[in-house]
Formats: structure tokens, C-alpha cells, sequence
């Protein structure tokens, strides 16, 4: 059996996902929101470089990650949105803490996704320590390292777009 290169070519990942015409919500927890505003910063810039209009983004605040699940859900199931995005920041501290809020939230965002077959994009930092946190989160430059919520948002516009093209083939 030989290789479908047609396949394999068609399936190259997009270099920039176009945002036009696109729904978005965002989840943000609260909790360390000296980070999670910073990948919020960071998501809004990219889904306006994206294109994305600003009146096709909802952002609804939970108090932590552990309740991001809950509400990712509730927008993926409105019908409103091509895409959710989940944006929090758990640090490991000296107790099991971490263990207990970071794979749950992980498993929650998830079922979310799978419950209501709408993208919903894990943007949630698991790290160990603050500086981790503010290398994957940075603001105009003020650290070397990139911002997770601008990834989140490439991720979430290329998911809805493959989502798109697999049911316009079916």
C-alpha cells in the first residue's frame, strides 16, 4: 500500500490562522492573575493580529483553575463560539496542592472538549515555580521566553478551521 502524499500534504499545520469570522470565548481564572492577565493580554493581541474582531470575543473570570472546566463547558455547549480557550496558572507549592487543581483541570478542560465537540484549548500553565510562570507569559519582551496565550489562540483558530474543512469534506 503507497502513501496518499495528497493526504499527507493537505495535512501540513497553517503557518498563521486566520481569525476572521470567528467566535472565541476565554476562560480566565483569577487565581495568580498577575500571570493569567498577561496571557490574557497576550491571547487578545494575537486573536486581533489573527484578525479576529473584537465583538466575537467573550472573556468570562473563574476564581482558580480548578473551575476553568465547568465554565469552558457551558461556552462550548452555547453554541456561540467556533473555539474556547482556557487561560490559568497553577505553581507547585509545598503541598500536594498542585496535584490535586492541575490534572483536574487538565481532565476537565478535556471532557469539556469532547463533551460538546467544540475546541477547547488548554492554556492553563502548570509550573513550578513564578519565574517559570513569567517566562511563559511574556509582555513586550520583558522576559526571553514567548506567551502561552497567544499559542492557545493559533491552536484554538487552526482547530475550528480543521473542524470546518472535515465537515465541509463529509
Amino acid at each position: 500500500m503507497g502513501v496518499d502524499f495528497k493526504a499527507v500534504d493537505s495535512a501540513a499545520p497553517q503557518a498563521q490562522p486566520s481569525g476572521q469570522g470567528r467566535r472565541i470565548g476565554i476562560v480566565v481564572a483569577r487565581w495568580n492573575d498577575a500571570i493569567t492577565t498577561r496571557l490574557l493580554r497576550g491571547a487578545l493581541a494575537q486573536l486581533e493580529l489573527r484578525g479576529t474582531a473584537a465583538d466575537d470575543v467573550d472573556v468570562h473570570w473563574v476564581p482558580g483553575a480548578f473551575e476553568i472546566p465547568l465554565m469552558a463547558k457551558i461556552m462550548a455547549g452555547s453554541g456561540r463560539y467556533d473555539a474556547v480557550i482556557t487561560i490559568g496558572c497553577v505553581i507547585r507549592g509545598d503541598t500536594a496542592h498542585f496535584e490535586y487543581v492541575a490534572g483536574p483541570a487538565a481532565e476537565g478542560v478535556l471532557q469539556a472538549q469532547l463533551a460538546t465537540d467544540v475546541p477547547v484549548i488548554f492554556g492553563v500553565l502548570t509550573v513550578e515555580t513564578r519565574h517559570q510562570a513569567l517566562v511563559r507569559s511574556v509582555i513586550d519582551g520583558d522576559y526571553e521566553g514567548d506567551n502561552k496565550g497567544a499559542e492557545a489562540v493559533d491552536t484554538a483558530l487552526e482547530m475550528a478551521q480543521v473542524l470546518e474543512d472535515f465537515a465541509r469534506a463529509s
